[in-house]
């Protein structure tokens, strides 16, 4: 791998050139690909890749569109690709990329068409975007004749809407997970009766071919996808809910202990999905009862789910489905190539590690790196992990055959992801993404393809990049021989950098004013934002807009193991710097994690419902250090340390006080970013313990006040900030201390800790030393040591909190401890990491920026309106932010005496006063000095553990 101006650069062919174009073989050069002239209608890192890409293969005529409601911006552009695409007349700008509607994304669609016309593309490039698996737009695209790099309109009809992608699945014996998916079709029997099929076509003037039908639901197919051509409703989204909710009310019965998923067919990403709690979730006498409470919301979810997706107007498919949640499922999918002939697989991604929908970690599975940590596992007698490594290999391996089989059902002629949940030793798929994924790269970090001549098996050139191959196929397509797969890392990890808070809550808006240059081994791809300027090499502010999502950048690096790669991730985070005005990231939640699973076990099986207990976890981590007056801690140990050394109390109390902020900044530092802690602890467990009143080190403290700095990014350096350093006296200080240890170690030939400590609380010199060097080592040894109980701080909190009970099992299965689950707490912590805006009694304000609107959808009832009461837990507005709708409850009961915003979709900023209200409850405020006590008896508290 290569790196140019921090940046990840393609290196597609094995060839000296990259250019297909000038290979020396004529084969190799018939599969050329500069005659393409792509026109790339999407956002974000993809939009900069394929840029590199293009170039990269000869493609120089290319355009890219931009939208004015793009998440990256910055003073005098959209996009920070326009420094190196200085041609205006190949930037095009739209209001956006989809349209609010149908109407308008029809119109949109239209509109891109004749921007390609008129300037010379022959090509649509869409990467990741919904547009990417719009079905319309690909065929309205094939039709006019243009290009389009990504499956065909078959594949996007067979595979990428979820109802058609499950009755594929049945027919070609793939799992897939029990639910209903024919919802409209159900709706339609119900409006118009089985055999009013017929009527209902004429009534509408929809010409239905209902003879060629093999049967009732093919017909009801038929009739819905006239009426969809024709842009009428035969059934509404209310008709939909209603067969929904009589299918839920029997599935609920049956298991009423069951969560249930519904999912807009068009969705992705977690947009357009619901959960349907359980039947058992509610109060009732009978389970009739709770039943007909939990099926009542579903037509509200149904609602909800169309909307969010903009799939709510007249002529849209509003298909959605309803399917048994499986809760301790975990998220893998396959990276499957094909070219409408052959079809194959480049291994999986556990995609686990997720919130709301939302993937945060991903991680490489291949068959190489499972077989290798299964012989690991069994050299180092961990047979239950083995065991548990080989089943997850097999799964794979089944995951990619089912892959590959349901691929060639739909005709994929370009790259597409077979997506499964797996449950114990089950999987069930999913969904077929008909599109390049946001992960790509991690399957191409350790898999290449070798396409080779059939005539002359010396004639081949190898392609690294899936986005490349993505060119190929649709330049090429039957004529590009299956390849063959070739390794390239064992593993790969892939962190995104997100626009979220520390409880990962979207946090819109906000300005990069400083980021750290990419290290070695790190793949930035972050849209071109690392780019200085190019004349003055100064970096350059951006707005993160968010309009459409969250995502900033995607950190990745690679390894032979699997532990290789998190340690690399973990020293690219702790090395990245970013800084900026009202800038939230999710930079410190993947630091903690990484170190997490690092201390844990790296090969550890999270489900998909990890993270918020995980966060849960950090909150109390937060929540106990809130409590603990570190100043007032510190102060107190020089108070003892000074009671017990009688003539000598002056002389080592200034002793302890030039030592305050060596101890102190780092731990407040922890203190202020618990991610940072809870990473701390996972690495650090077993280092310190308190035990009886005493604190017992397993682990030399001055050595782990050195590697606690180094954690913090806080080493020092010449020239560096003091504030974001150890200071230099501080340094001076604890080099002398580790100088002092490794000495000693190394005359004593001991390099265990416990024993040092053992020889050094003995009267007698060991062998190598005389008395009175022996005290003088002494002497010195407890001038360091002074003042490193205070780091058991951290342990003190770590077991006030059980946090250490969140742990990995023999079996790779994850304990999470019962109370980590209970929704209060986990809501309750969420306000511990991200502690809402400070409002008076009186009034309500937004929690977070973004759009806010006051009803359900347009045309419904506000929530609440002025002279409402409301209960607490009642919703008040939706924001959306960064495309998701988020509905927003009272967190108690009131009355509202004004709102404070007018209209729908008006643009809101956290901490803006919403609603004038009068609380049911008058709030008692706490005042500063009862903080303060409370925190000092806490302290206190901790101080008497280790007395």
């Amino acid at each position: 791998m290569k790196t140019s101006n921090n940046h990840y650069l393609h290196n597609p062919l094995t060839h000296q050139d990259r250019k297909l174009a000038n290979s020396s073989s004529s084969w190799v050069r018939s599969f050329d690909c500069s005659d393409l002239n792509p026109l790339i209608i999407c956002r974000g890192p993809i939009r900069k890749e394929a840029m590199d890409v293009f170039a990269e293969m000869g493609i120089t005529h290319f355009g890219i569109l931009l939208s004015e409601k793009d998440s990256i911006t910055y003073t005098n552009a959209l996009a920070p690709e326009l420094r190196s695409l200085t041609d205006p007349s190949r930037v095009h700008r739209v209001p956006d990329y989809t349209g609010a509607t149908k109407e308008e994304r029809n119109r949109r669609i239209q509109q891109i068409i004749g921007i390609a016309r008129d300037n010379g593309y022959n090509a649509i490039f869409a990467g990741y975007g919904f547009m990417s698996e719009d079905a319309e737009m690909v065929e309205a695209m094939e039709e006019a004749g243009l290009n389009f790099i990504g499956p065909c309109s078959f594949t996007q009809r067979a595979a990428g809407m979820k109802d058609q992608a499950k009755r594929t699945a049945l027919e070609t014996g793939v799992s897939v997970t029990p639910g209903v998916n024919n919802a409209t079709s159900l709706a339609l029997f119900a409006k118009y009766g089985v055999d009013g099929l017929e009527k209902c076509a004429s009534d509408h003037n929809l010409q239905v071919d209902f003879a060629a039908c093999k049967d009732d639901e093919e017909k009801a197919l038929a009739l819905l996808a006239a009426s969809y051509d024709a842009g009428i409703d035969i059934i509404d989204a209310k008709d939909i809910g209603a067969a929904l909710q009589v299918e839920a009310k029997r599935m609920l019965a049956e298991k009423p202990n069951n969560r249930f998923r519904l999912k807009a067919i068009a969705g992705g990403g977690g947009k357009g999905q619901r959960i349907l709690q359980a039947a058992n979730a509610y109060p009732g006498d009978t389970l009739e009862e709770k039943v007909e409470k939990a099926a009542a919301t579903v037509p509200s979810l149904v609602l909800e789910c169309l909307i969010e997706l903009k799939t709510n107007g007249v002529g849209d498919n509003k298909n959605v489905l309803i399917e048994m949640n499986i809760e301790t499922t975990r998220h893998q999918e396959i990276q499957v190539v094909g070219n409408g002939e052959w079809c194959m697989t480049m291994g999986g991604r556990d995609c686990s590690l997720q919130m709301h929908e939302q993937k945060l970690l991903e991680v490489s599975v291949t068959d190489e790196e499972l077989a290798a940590a299964i012989s690991v596992a069994k050299e180092q007698g961990r047979d239950e992990e083995a065991a548990q490594l080989q089943r997850d290999r097999q799964i794979l391996q089944r995951m990619e055959e089912e892959g590959a089989i349901f691929g060639k059902a739909v005709k994929l002629d370009s790259v597409g992801t077979f997506e499964c949940i797996v449950d114990g030793e089950s999987h069930y798929f999913m969904e077929m993404n008909t599109r390049i994924q946001v992960e790509h790269r991690v399957t191409e970090l350790c898999y290449k393809l070798k396409f080779t001549n059939p005539d002359d098996s010396g004639d081949y050139f190898v392609v690294e990049s899936l986005v490349e191959v993505m060119v190929l196929l649709a330049r090429h397509g039957k004529r590009l021989p299956k390849p063959q797969r070739l390794m390239r890392e064992k593993t790969s990890v892939e962190a995104r950098m997100n626009a979220t808070n520390q409880a990962l809550q979207p946090h819109a808006g906000g300005v990069i004013e400083y980021w750290s240059n990419a290290i070695e081994g790190e793949i930035r791809d972050d849209q071109g934002i690392s780019l200085h300027n190019p004349d003055t090499d100064v970096f350059m502010k951006y707005h993160l807009a968010g309009a459409y999502d969250s995502n900033i950048a995607l950190l990745l690096t690679t390894g032979e193991t699997r532990l290789d790669s998190y340690r690399r991730m973990a020293e690219i985070l702790r090395r990245t710097e970013l800084r900026g005005r009202d800038l939230a990231t999710n930079l410190q939640f993947h630091y903690g994690l990484v170190h997490w699973f690092i201390g844990n076990g790296i090969n550890a099986r999270p489900t998909t419902r990890f993270i918020v207990p995980y966060l849960t976890a950090v909150g109390l981590l937060k929540q106990v250090a809130n409590e603990i007056d570190l100043d007032y801690a510190y102060q107190q140990l020089i108070e003892r340390y000074c009671a017990d050394q009688g003539e000598q109390a002056e002389a080592w109390g200034a002793m302890m006080a030039s030592k305050k902020l060596l101890f102190t900044r780092p731990l407040e530092r922890l203190f202020s970013e618990p991610h940072f802690m809870a990473g701390w602890i996972s690495v650090n467990k077993h280092a310190v313990t308190i035990t009886d009143g005493k604190v017992e080190w397993h682990a030399n403290p001055i050595l782990l006040l050195r590697d606690t700095y180094h954690y913090l990014n806080m080493d020092y350096e010449v020239g560096k900030p003091a504030r974001y350093m150890i200071w230099d006296h501080d340094n001076a200080i604890l080099a002398a201390g580790v100088d002092f240890y490794e000495t000693l170690s190394e005359r004593l030939g001991i390099s265990d800790f416990s024993e040092i400590d053992t020889l050094l609380s003995g009267a007698s010199a060991p062998a190598g030393f005389s008395d009175a060097e022996w005290q003088g080592v002494q002497a010195a040894h407890a001038s360091y040591m002074a003042g490193t109980e205070l780091l058991a701080v951290l342990a003190h909190i770590a077991a006030e909190t059980g946090f250490c009970d969140l742990k990995v099992n023999s079996d790779l299965s994850i304990t999470i401890p019962d109370r980590l689950s209970d929704e209060a707490l986990q809501k309750q912590m969420a306000k511990v990491l991200v502690p809402p805006p400070m409002a008076k009694s009186d009034e309500i304000l937004a929690a977070s920026g973004g759009m806010f609107y006051p009803r359900e959808a347009p045309g419904m009832e506000e929530f609440v309106k002025e002279g409402d009461h409301f209960e607490a837990g009642q919703a008040l507005y939706i924001v959306e932010v960064m495309k998701m709708f988020n509905k927003v409850k009272a967190p108690f009961a009131g009355t509202i005496e004004k709102v404070l915003v007018e209209g729908d979709g008006v643009i809101i900023k956290k901490g803006q006063p919403l609603f004038k209200i009068s609380p049911d409850e008058k709030i008692e405020e706490v005042s500063l000095a009862q903080i303060a006590a409370g925190r000092r008896a806490k302290t206190d508290a901790f101080l008497t553990s280790i007395a």
